[in-house]
């Protein structure tokens, strides 16, 4: 039987136990360094805490620290790494094949998971990450259904972890040197400048505008919430939800709607699929994943190239579609639409120039809305979205799940003992004895015995199944006897569940090496410990991104990014399925706030674009 594992984002303590309570199987959150996303670092005790809480459920807590490191921060990492392993932390995503060489050389014994920034998008690869004893592969964003499949049936022994909801990254993770090159800020080290979420204009080879001012690299967000057990039955075991720097009510209500599917396919295939931990949410809202931030969705390339990848008009939220404007006063207008409307709702629209404006609404009475002050554009026609659901977002802001854990108990009265068994969801048993001098009771005791048994008041339990097997006829048994046996059971199987954590079993390097890129920086070893690494294995690995974060001398010549999606074909002028575009080639992006210009290179062979300096 699989397991599979829904696996939130954590931006703190806080954020981790409401994806844990919302029915996340794991969270990954970021240390106080290190992490791809450099603004959201936690501590090693708040670590520790979400980890006990976890662990608790039998769900899974990993860090990430997956930045690529300098030699002087390499000594501190490899510390770092063997707190996160005191605190309690499952496993590390990692990049940098230096830290890796590192850990080997040091025996942490710790899980380790390649993260997407290691370029993960051909069986080769997944093959050598395997030879070298990684635990997990975290597939890039880019793959099809069948290409994760093709990779499953090559090595089925690798954990894949895919991305299943969040924010799309335009180029592929790790191969990204835009926002270094251009702005000073190294993606790879987790303070990217969002180049992608930029305007440019995009240009012939004869400098006539093809299209202006447009977010022509800024992809809507993924949703595979629909390809789920598609992506299971590929080989899939966890599903990833991107989203670090997102704030606690995202996490919530995007973690309940997925975990409600997971949950939902595991009841129509009980003989092959089960959730990777125990405990069922309750939620006191109805999960909808339109509900909060995304840009419009998605599913990529799950299913094949298609269009309507991007978001050409704006990389911000648009929400909900919620109707049309129907008639427009003074101060007020109404919107044909089946939805219902509150005082404080943010809506937004599309102008005539294709600028998204925003609005509140000051006061609904109905479907009649009155914003604080009227948008300018706003016309009868007009597509209206709701960016901000006044009544969903005070709802889920409050306490919003409770998570249990259901519990089978039996309990066996003997002569001369009581011992109360416990198994939970996932066949775990527990057992707790003690000594008992018979009583006979007045009257019938089972019900008060599953009454008393069932009080489970804060713990994580909830009792679906009580029995009684008894070899004394009426037995009167004290509440407090009851009681503690109780809590003696319970406590036994929270320690055993708490202490299942697994210990990684380093693989034999095999000698594989990976596919070799174009470039050597394409490594990114910006360390010496990851240049001896691939020099062990006969590659000259470089990097465009040093201590000093000066750009390379060949900057001239740096592909700064590589992509799957294609303008072109977003566009409809795909070379193999389009129409034959009305341009000349080659074309270039301008960059619209400083004018600064990239040319783009089209391997139509490998279905790939190019932006290169």
């Amino acid at each position: 039987m699989t397991s599979l594992e829904l696996l939130s984002p954590a931006r703190n303590l806080e954020c981790g136990i409401s994806a844990i309570d919302h029915g996340a199987d794991a969270v990954y959150i970021g240390a106080h360094k290190f992490g791809a996303r450099a603004a959201a670092g936690n501590s090693i005790e708040d670590i520790s805490s979400l980890c006990r809480y976890a662990h608790k459920f039998g769900a899974k807590v990993y860090v990430t620290v997956n930045t690529i490191i300098f030699d002087d921060e390499i000594h501190d990492t490899v510390t770092m790494v063997k707190q996160l392993k005191e605190a309690g932390a499952d496993a590390i995503l990692i990049q940098d094949m230096g830290l890796y060489e590192e850990l080997k050389r040091s025996g942490i014994n710790i899980n380790l998971h390649a993260s997407t920034q290691t370029d993960n998008r051909t069986v080769e690869k997944v093959r050598w990450l395997s030879s070298l004893g990684i635990k997990r592969t975290v597939l890039a964003r880019e793959l099809s259904i069948e290409e994760i499949a093709e990779i499953h049936r090559a090595i089925p022994d690798m954990e894949l972890e895919v991305f299943v909801h969040g924010a799309l990254c335009v180029s592929y993770s790790g191969q990204c040197y835009a926002s270094q090159l251009c702005f000073n800020r190294s993606a790879n080290r987790g303070e990217c400048a969002q180049f992608c979420r930029m305007t440019f204009d995009l240009l012939d080879a004869d400098g006539n505008e093809v299209e202006h001012a447009r977010h022509l690299l800024s992809l809507r967000d993924m949703a595979q919430l629909d390809n789920i057990e598609s992506l299971a039955k590929a080989g899939a075991v966890s599903f990833k939800i991107e989203g670090r720097l997102k704030d606690t009510d995202y996490v919530k209500n995007i973690t309940a709607a997925y975990s409600e599917r997971l949950n939902e396919i595991c009841r129509r295939n009980p003989q092959h699929y089960r959730r990777a931990s125990m405990g069922k949410g309750s939620y006191t809202f109805t999960p909808d994943i339109n509900k909060t931030f995304n840009r419009g969705f998605t599913t990529y390339f799950a299913n094949g190239r298609q269009q309507q990848l991007a978001s050409f008009d704006t990389p911000k939220a648009l929400g909900e579609a919620v109707g049309t404007v129907k008639e427009i006063r003074r101060n007020s207008f109404n919107v044909s639409s089946t939805a219902s409307f509150c005082n404080g709702d943010g809506l937004c629209f599309f102008d005539n120039d294709r600028q998204l404006i925003g609005f509140r609404v000051n006061k609904a009475e109905g479907n009649r809305l009155y914003p604080l002050t009227m948008p300018k554009g706003l016309r009868p026609g007009t597509a209206l979205y709701r960016n901000h659901d006044q009544a969903f977002e005070a709802l889920i802001s409050k306490p919003s799940s409770t998570r249990k854990v259901s519990i089978d108990m039996t309990l066996h009265i003997k002569s001369n003992s009581l011992t109360l068994t416990v198994t939970d969801e996932h066949g775990h048993v527990s057992t707790a004895t003690m000594s008992y001098t018979p009583q006979t009771a007045i009257k019938p005791q089972e019900e008060n015995i599953k009454r008393q048994l069932s009080k489970l008041g804060t713990t994580i339990f909830s009792a679906r199944d009580i029995t009684i097997e008894s070899d004394v006829n009426q037995p009167f048994i004290p509440n407090s006897l009851l009681a503690e046996l109780r809590r003696m059971a319970v406590e036994t199987d929270t320690e055993q569940t708490e202490n299942n954590a697994s210990n990684i079993t380093r693989a034999q390097e095999s000698g594989a090496i990976p596919s070799r890129y174009e470039k050597p920086y394409l490594y990114n070893a910006s360390n010496k410990a990851a240049q001896t690494f691939y020099n062990n294995i006969g590659i000259e690995a470089t990097s465009v991104e040093t201590h000093n974060a000066n750009a390379p001398s060949t900057e001239a010549q740096t592909i700064i990014m590589q992509c799957r999606y294609c303008i072109k074909a977003e566009l409809g002028y795909c070379t193999r399925h389009g129409r034959k575009a009305p341009w000349k080639e080659p074309l270039t992006l301008r960059l619209s706030p400083n004018g600064r210009v990239f040319t783009i290179l089209f391997d139509c062979k490998k279905c790939e674009m190019r932006i290169k300096t």
